[in-house]
């Protein structure tokens, strides 16, 4: 349970924020034991209508990409952590964030690490988030640490945001073209062929067609609604375990043009990662198993998470992940070479800016070719529609 508290602490200045505890005064022995002096404490309203509001809250990655910047410039100035963060919570807008920044203050108030206190929010401080602020740490160069962070954040949301928006276009396009076709097939078509069958003339094949269609789609229309939410809510069910997680990976490789497009994101992504942590001073084994939980991907999970069981026995990244036709020879093969140079962090940073690269280029090359071919392809559906209707009216205009 959540609860808001107001507090002066050893120095006597006030101190406000939110604690999880399991009752009142659990929430209470906590705050003293940090060295609080309570002066109130009170749970907080976190239903409304029945449902918990917290499910709504979240912190986006653009936020995650300003407060790394922010916390990297305070570093810079001198400031001490557990100040960083108390300002940050003060100034934050999003309660999630404010809450959040608070209990990472209170943990390092009560001598945690930076790095232990953000592993205790995973939703809003990833594995790899975690992971890089620890080896800063162990390095004692946490602004260079933040500010890594941000630039790889940006980087991320950048090339992901680009890929997702390409394609919220066609299937914009494609649910309003389906939408469309189905008030036809169930309003205006038994209406038309009502007056086709009453004229008595032979009906073209292809109108006999659409009219069937028109005539399943009113018949059992309601049928089909309640099996595509069912067989919905059933796949959507098996994608979130791990098989089907798995298989939905694979076909999304698969999909011809989009699944390269796919690769190159998380070659991109797999390139980044590994730079970056290994620039930070984390070593190449546990840079290795960190991407793997980060990737996104679980085909190229489970190919990182065998690269480092590879590594721990003594053998390269470079010959293990030769083994799979996912990772072009290219990437391998200069991999090896940064392997045999010493400058594997430099290689993987220059193949990250070359798949960025190939993203941006093949997610513009998308957007030009989906435009004109949906703009074909719904005029066809409409013209077919369309003439299948037409043409048999006119016949009888004309026969009589």
């Amino acid at each position: 349970m959540l609860f808001s508290y107001e507090a002066l602490d050893e120095n006597g200045a006030k101190q406000s924020g939110t604690i999880d505890a399991v009752s009142r005064d659990v929430a209470i022995s906590s705050l003293q034991r940090r060295g609080f002096s309570i002066t109130n404490v009170e749970p907080t309203q976190t239903k409304r209508g029945g449902l918990n509001i917290t499910l709504f809250e979240s912190v986006s990655n653009k936020d995650v990409v300003l407060l790394s910047r922010q916390i990297a410039t305070l570093f810079e100035a001198q400031v001490s952590a557990l100040r960083i963060f108390r300002l940050l919570a003060s100034e934050s807008e999003g309660p999630m964030l404010q809450r959040v920044l608070t209990e990472v203050a209170d943990e390092l108030q009560a001598g945690s690490p930076i790095s232990k206190s953000l592993s205790k929010h995973p939703k809003v401080f990833s594995t790899f988030y975690v992971n890089m602020v620890r080896a800063g740490e162990e390095s004692g160069k946490l602004d260079e640490t933040f500010l890594f962070l941000a630039d790889y954040l940006d980087r991320t949301y950048d090339i992901v945001s680009k890929a997702r928006n390409a394609l919220i276009y066609p299937a914009f396009v494609i649910s309003t073209f389906v939408i469309v076709m189905i008030l036809m097939m169930t309003m205006v078509i038994p209406r038309i062929s009502t007056i086709l069958i009453d004229s008595g003339q032979e009906i073209p094949f292809y109108t006999q067609i659409v009219v069937s269609l028109s005539a399943f789609f009113v018949n059992y229309g309601v049928f089909l609604l309640i099996l595509i939410v069912v067989g919905g809510y059933f796949l959507v069910q098996y994608a979130l375990t791990g098989k089907g997680k798995a298989q939905f990976d694979r076909i999304q490789l698969s999909i011809p043009y989009v699944g390269s497009l796919y690769k190159k994101l998380y070659l991109s992504r797999i390139s980044d990662n590994l730079s970056t942590m290994l620039g930070s001073g984390i070593s190449v084994l546990q840079a290795t198993e960190i991407t793997a939980t980060v990737v996104g991907n679980e085909v190229y999970a489970k190919i990182l998470n065998e690269t480092s069981t590879a590594v721990k026995g003594g053998g390269s990244i470079s010959e293990a992940l030769s083994k799979y036709e996912e990772i072009p020879g290219i990437v391998t093969a200069m991999i090896k070479v940064g392997e045999e140079t010493g400058e594997l962090g430099s290689i993987l940073k220059t193949l990250s800016r070359f798949y960025s690269r190939e993203v941006n280029n093949a997610v513009d090359t998308l957007v030009d070719l989906i435009e004109p071919l949906m703009i074909v392809s719904l005029g066809l559906g409409v013209g077919v529609l369309l003439a299948s209707v037409l043409i048999p009216i006119y016949n009888i205009s004309s026969a009589i």
